[in-house]
C-alpha cells in the first residue's frame, strides 16, 4: 500500500472547522462513547478527499484500560474513526438520505505510531469507489503532521 500522503499539509488549511460535531451527528448514528468524529476541517463533495478529527483526550474513557499506566489509542478505534468520516462524506453523495451505512471491511491496515492522549488525530479519506450500496475510501490517520496509521476502509448500506 502507497505511503504518499493524501493531505497536503501546505496548501490544505486545517486550522479552521468546517463542519461542526454537532452536525456530523445529524447525519452519523453513533452517539456515546462511539461519537469518533469531532469536527470535519474538509469537506468538498466535488473532490474526493474529506478531513476530519478526533481530539484524544487524557480523561477519554479509554485510557485507565488501554494501556494501564501508559495509555495508547486503540487502532481499531483509529479505523472506526476514519470508517464515520468516509461515512459522512458518503452520505452527502448518495441521493438517498434515509439509509444506514455499516461497516463493510478494512483492506492493508498499517499502524505507524502510536497515538497518544493530548493530541489531535487527523483522518483523512480519499474516495475510491462508490456505488448505490457501498463505498471504499482509503483512510491516513496523522498526528503532528505525522502518519500513524493507513487503510482502505469500506462501508455498506445495510
Amino acid at each position: 500500500m502507497a505511503s504518499d500522503f493524501l493531505i497536503d499539509f501546505e496548501t490544505l488549511d486545517l486550522s479552521k472547522t468546517v463542519v461542526t460535531k454537532a452536525e456530523v451527528l445529524q447525519v452519523l448514528e453513533q452517539r456515546g462513547r462511539f461519537e469518533m468524529v469531532d469536527g470535519l476541517l474538509h469537506f468538498d463533495t466535488s473532490g474526493d478527499l474529506v478531513v476530519g478529527y478526533k481530539d484524544i483526550l487524557a480523561d477519554d474513557w479509554w485510557t485507565t484500560d488501554h494501556i494501564p499506566g501508559r495509555p495508547l489509542f486503540p487502532g481499531v478505534m483509529m479505523i472506526e474513526a476514519s470508517a464515520q468520516i468516509c461515512t459522512y462524506d458518503f452520505m452527502h453523495r448518495t441521493e438517498n438520505k434515509d439509509i444506514f451505512v455499516g461497516f463493510g471491511g478494512v483492506n492493508n491496515t498499517r499502524f505507524r505510531s502510536t497515538v497518544k492522549p493530548g493530541c489531535r488525530l487527523i483522518i483523512a479519506g480519499k474516495l475510491q469507489r462508490i456505488r448505490s450500496r457501498m463505498f471504499t475510501y482509503l483512510a491516513q490517520g496523522f498526528v503532528d503532521q505525522k502518519l500513524v496509521f493507513e487503510s482502505e476502509v469500506m462501508g455498506v448500506v445495510v
